[in-house]
């Protein structure tokens, strides 16, 4: 496979799947700022700003921080190229481009996507919520596409590399975003015999397992009131929660061997293989314990540093030109 076809069909999957990532991320922001017990409205609106890096470019363009603005600015603008809107409009050209390896089911599914989507903009969305699960449903229907109807070959692993690797990176954000609230639990400074359903930060923990589709999982695996330490085993560390990092890398260690490097970057692919096994491995080996004593947040700097790492390698071996 040529590396500029392999590069448009990674992209293309790290696209769609950010796009879903983006109105989950949103549509947990736009919950908790309603909110009557609130503590930090405004803090919660500018998460997606510092997620993406897009808080100075918001600035530039809005004096104040609103949730009709950061919608507009987040989901629909397709001047900003950290939008929904966006990411859908260059899936949607990495698949054109690659229109070849790809079935025509997925091709329809991501074609249909961005035509409507486009339009969004001029007739305006009545109803954010909805549009949030209209993303995520297009989202699925691309990936069931994909999962239904192509062949297991190397336009298929590159995919799901994409997927994997997008995913992690935008779970870890999401996660570190809301780490200040985990690690004073750990620390002792909110009491253990508090039940956090009496504290605002109940609906703090409950709509971030909402928007990573974690919250059945968590009642599933724990039977219990919510709690921070357990929120963080099982977003980081459970192997059986698909957003889980540790099922993200899990998956990515898996694919890697499917894939050949190109001719000259056999040293460069063996790296790949590396990196992606220590990081799967230490998730394998890892506990709760260790990753509050290091600390979340720094725990999850330094997963998003090795992640970046594994997407350069991930480049220099399968897409750069010899």
């Amino acid at each position: 496979m040529l590396s500029r076809t392999a590069a448009q069909l990674y992209w293309m999957s790290r696209y769609v799947e950010r796009a879903e990532n983006l109105v989950r991320m949103l549509d947990v922001t736009h919950s908790l700022s309603l909110l009557p017990q609130s503590r930090g409205a405004m803090t919660e609106l500018a998460a997606p700003l510092a997620v993406t890096g897009t808080l100075e470019a918001y600035h530039h363009i809005h004096q104040t921080l609103e949730a009709n603005r950061l919608f507009n600015f987040m989901a629909l603008d397709l001047n900003n190229p950290a939008s929904v809107l966006s990411c859908l409009r260059q899936a949607r050209e990495n698949a054109h481009a690659v229109r070849g390896q790809i079935t025509s089911e997925m091709w329809e599914a991501i074609n249909a996507t961005w035509l409507e989507g486009r339009e969004m903009p001029k007739r305006g969305v009545a109803d954010v919520s909805s549009f949030y699960d209209w993303v995520k449903e297009r989202s699925h229907l691309i990936r069931g596409a994909t999962q239904g109807t192509l062949q297991r070959n190397e336009a298929y692993h590159f995919i799901r590399l994409g997927t994997f690797i997008e995913r992690a990176d935008n779970t870890a954000r999401l996660l570190d975003v809301k780490s200040q609230l985990i690690e004073p639990a750990e620390a002792g400074l909110v009491p253990v015999d508090v039940p956090v359903e009496s504290a605002p930060d109940f609906y703090t923990w409950s709509a971030l397992l909402r928007s990573l589709s974690a919250f059945e999982a968590y009642h599933a695996v724990y039977r219990d009131r919510l709690d921070a330490r357990r929120v963080a085993e099982l977003l980081i560390l459970r192997p059986d929660v698909p957003r889980s990092l540790r099922a993200c890398c899990d998956e990515i260690r898996d694919i890697l061997p499917h894939i050949e490097a190109r001719s000259g970057s056999l040293d460069a692919g063996r790296i790949v293989k590396q990196l992606a096994g220590r990081m799967a491995l230490r998730l394998e080996h890892g506990t709760v314990d260790e990753v509050l004593e290091l600390g979340v947040h720094h725990w999850l700097t330094t997963f998003l540093q090795k992640s970046a790492q594994l997407g350069d390698a991930v480049r220099e071996a399968y897409f750069e030109a010899n």
